[in-house]
Order: structure tokens, then sequence, then C-alpha cells
């Protein structure tokens, strides 16, 4: 095989395990240790990081049996094909509906970026530059070369990303209250879900709210976070007593059916727009308009009453 530009900068041992799949990373490392891997017909260790152009001579390694991987349809293929938003300098930007997980796993047979592996199957590289909520709807970043992931991941670290989210709170948010700094805990239930509470034994969390629109009982924020825990926005939320719309998680059962009589089927999160900085120094930002289904809930609080 021989290393494209993209994988260039990726250890021997993670590309291989990428590869032979099915292959215990025990095996991996003995096949490396014995020098069955050859790098340019020389011996490699793990460690070593491949070189675009490098030739990597492997040898026939028995797989275990795999249940086929799933297929996407055609229908979920045009869906995400009509979503794109952006699509230059190796990084795609989604506009991902509610509903599709990131990624397979977890009862999930196929997320987001199995299908676009699927659409593009002579990208030789293809990983999420960070996640969303399954019930979040909006912009994602997605690399198609090493260089551009490892780039703009380090670009969210130093807090040089933009991400903004525009949700719908249930009640009046608090006058003032434009950040919200709560170390947030991630703990898992017996049954594999899992919530977020705010603890002070947590990590460090912070948000940026700012009031869009006010009704009666309901307040249009867009909400920026700093950092980017499980959940961050959507327990930031709940912890000024103003959950989000539709959350099953996290609001309160009545709320969601207030919410669903005037036609709110999902989570009200979207992410709204997301900007950064390409390895070329290229900036790039992109939006992604509010669903329709969201749009109309807005409608029918203004049409209810009008915003205030």
């Amino acid at each position: 095989m021989t290393v494209p530009g993209e994988l260039a900068g990726q250890r021997i041992d993670n590309f291989l395990q990428g590869r032979l799949k099915g292959v215990p990373r025990s095996r991996i490392y003995r096949i490396l240790r014995k020098g069955e891997v050859r790098v340019n017909k020389g011996r490699v260790k793990a460690e070593y990081r491949l070189q675009a152009g490098d030739v990597v001579r492997v040898p026939p390694v028995r797989t275990a049996d795999q249940a086929p991987a799933p297929v996407a349809g055609d229908q979920l293929r045009r869906l995400v094909e009509q979503s794109i938003l952006y699509d230059a300098g190796g990084l795609l930007v989604i506009d991902k509906p509610a509903g599709l997980a990131v990624h397979g796993g977890s009862g999930v047979r196929l997320g987001l970026i199995e299908v676009l592996r699927q659409m593009f199957p002579r990208s030789p590289f293809m990983e999420l530059v960070h996640r969303l909520d399954r019930d979040t709807s909006g912009a994602i970043m997605v690399a198609r070369k090493r260089s551009v992931l490892l780039h703009v991941q380090a670009e969210l670290r130093a807090g040089r990303v933009g991400k903004s989210y525009l949700a719908l709170a249930a009640g009046k948010w608090p006058r003032g209250r434009r950040l919200v700094e709560a170390p947030l805990r991630k703990n898992t239930l017996k049954s594999g879900e899992r919530m977020v509470s705010v603890d002070p034994s947590g990590k460090d969390s912070e948000t940026r709210f700012q009031v869009l629109e006010r009704f009666r009982d309901a307040t249009v924020v867009s909400a920026e976070p700093v950092t980017g825990r499980t959940h961050q926005i959507r327990v930031h939320a709940q912890f000024v007593g103003c959950p989000l719309a539709g959350d099953t998680k996290y609001a309160p059962d009545e709320v969601n059916c207030a919410f669903r009589e005037l036609g709110l089927k999902r989570l009200f999160l979207h992410s709204a727009k997301v900007s950064c900085s390409l390895p070329g120094g290229e900036k790039v930002s992109v939006e992604a308009a509010l669903p329709k289904e969201l749009e109309s809930v807005l409608a029918a609080l203004r049409g209810r009453g009008g915003s205030r």
C-alpha cells in the first residue's frame, strides 16, 4: 500500500489498525516486532510516523469473521449529500439532520461518518473534527485530510474555533445571565444511558448565552460553548432553571408536553454556525439555517402572543 498525503504523520500501528479490521491490536504489535511489516523495504517500530509516498508491505493476516457492515440506503445518502454546506481544503461541513448519530455503535447501526465514508470511497481519510448529540441538528465539521484534523482540533483546544448554537429554553431566562460556569460530571446509568450533572468534582465547563427573543413562557437563546463537554449546553440551561424545549433527558415531562402541543417533536438545539482556519491560514465560516420544523414552533409562539 502506498501512503497518500492525507495520511502523512499517522503512526504505523494506527494505520494498520484501521486497515486490518478484526485483527487484535496485540497481533498487530507482534507482526511489527517480528519485522513482518516493512515500510520502504525496511523494518519500523510501532511509533514510526508515515510519510506521503511510503510503501507499506503487510503480510497475509487472518482476520476474524465479521458481520457485513451496514450499507447506507439511497435515501440516506441523498439526504447527507444534500446537507453538504462546504467542501474545500480538506474540510467538509455538513448540516446534520436531527436523529442521525455522528457515528455507529451502542445500538446505532450507521452514523454520519460511516455514511460519508461510503459516499466517498476513494477518500483515504474521513474523520469527525468534533461531535454533535444525535438529537441536535446543524453544522458539524469533518476532516478529509489528517493535517486538517490535527490543525482544527488544536485550534479547538486553543479556543480559536467558533461554534454557535440556537436553542429554545423553557421559561424566562434570567436577565443578565450571559455566562454559565458550572463543572460537569458524566455518569453512565445501568442501562448504559449517559447522563451529565453539575458537580463540584466534575470538569470545568463554560458556556456563553445571549437572549435573542423572549416569549411569555420560553426564551430563544444563542449558546457558545467555551469548553466542549458532553451535553454541556443542555445541562447548563437546566442549571439556570431553563431546560431546553424537547429535551427528554433534562427537561420535565410537563414542559415537553407543552411544547409538543406547539408541534415540537424533537430537541430544540441547532448548531447554527461554525468557523475555523485551515492549515494554510484560510478562514472558513459556515452557517446552517434553522430547520423548518423548528421555525414553525417559533411561528406558533409568536402567533400565540408575540415576543417580548
